[in-house]
């Protein structure tokens, strides 16, 4: 058995959430769990197993825009930013340092 470790963190890579879950899980039934009422975030970037419509939505609902790249097989094409999304090595440090 495995398991998969969801996460937000803030700007400055301390953990905020963590959620751990079965490895089998999708990335939606994490994020559902650690995204729900975020506190106020100027944006959230995630990676592409967050890319559903419905945690955008979920986002946008609280009034946090989302940097987060498409799925390949994605029919609608959805903007981000690339230069946003390079921060995101934040939240891979902290699961680094989780790891140690």
């Amino acid at each position: 058995m495995t398991s998969k470790l969801h996460g937000v963190c803030d700007s400055k890579g301390g953990p905020l959430r963590l959620h751990l879950r079965e490895g089998q899980c999708s990335d939606f039934t994490g994020a559902d769990v650690v995204l729900k009422d975020l506190p106020p975030a100027a944006t959230v970037i995630g990676d592409q197993g967050y890319g559903r419509d419905k945690i955008r939505k979920m986002l946008s609902q609280q009034g946090i825009p989302p940097c987060i790249p498409p799925r390949r097989c994605r029919k609608k094409p959805v903007h981000y930013s690339k230069r946003l999304y390079r921060k995101g090595h934040k939240i891979e440090n902290l699961f680094s340092l989780l790891k140690d």
